[in-house]
């Protein structure tokens, strides 16, 4: 079964102890991941389209798709009017993938936690969905992720509820609120990150505005 599949997928990546193991866990899933989280019901790359499109007006740009994975959301933000997407990975297979999909100007191997290879202010928001998750990158990532957006740009993400805590993500918001690098201007409910499966799977998006 598919759903199956797609479970022991998610087992292997949520269960990665380190950076390298995460990228051969996400290596060995590139081929079969869009099929495979589409049969779970898996919503976000296509719902944060949504708060993209409520803060950064069409045609605006650059963009960021940080952990873009196989590009799921690139073709959703070009058909809204986004032409200037860049996106970043640790995976050089789901990027491949991602290139394929004729919506990113530029894609760049990059692991959330480490420094990216952009200027101060390059970007008008940033976007990224399931990446702040179980044993995915870590909340202190975020500074690099503000750096690299422009004052009056907007940090759009989701957190997974199960790291949201345990994974210090307040601490760093709070860090960077009283830096005056950035400020809250949206924070969703809890909603479950798939429609069929894994009902318990919950996530929050934030919307930052970057001061």
């Amino acid at each position: 079964m598919i759903v199956d599949k797609a479970n022991a997928a998610l087992d292997s990546v949520y269960g990665a102890d380190t950076p390298e193991t995460l990228a051969q866990a996400y290596a060995a899933w590139a081929a079969t991941y869009d099929s495979e989280t589409a049969s779970l019901g898996y919503l976000l790359p296509f719902l944060i389209t949504a708060w993209v499109a409520r803060y950064v007006p069409a045609g605006e740009g650059p963009l960021l798709d940080a952990g873009c994975g196989t590009g799921l959301s690139g073709p959703s933000l070009k058909a809204l009017g986004y032409g200037d997407i860049a996106g970043l990975d640790l995976s050089d297979d789901m990027l491949k993938i991602a290139g394929s999909r004729n919506a990113y100007g530029e894609l760049r191997k990059a692991m959330l936690g480490g420094p990216l290879p952009w200027p101060d202010g390059h970007f008008r928001a940033f976007f990224s969905t399931g990446v702040f998750t179980i044993s995915h990158a870590p909340a202190a990532g975020l500074h690099e992720l503000v750096r690299i957006t422009g004052k009056g740009g907007h940090a759009i993400f989701t957190v997974r509820d199960q790291v949201f805590e345990s994974g210090g993500f307040q601490a760093v918001f709070d860090e960077l609120e009283q830096a005056g690098k950035w400020r809250l201007v949206e924070q969703s409910p809890w909603f479950r990150c798939y429609a069929i499966a894994e009902p318990d799977a919950l996530v929050k998006t934030f919307v930052f505005e970057v001061m």
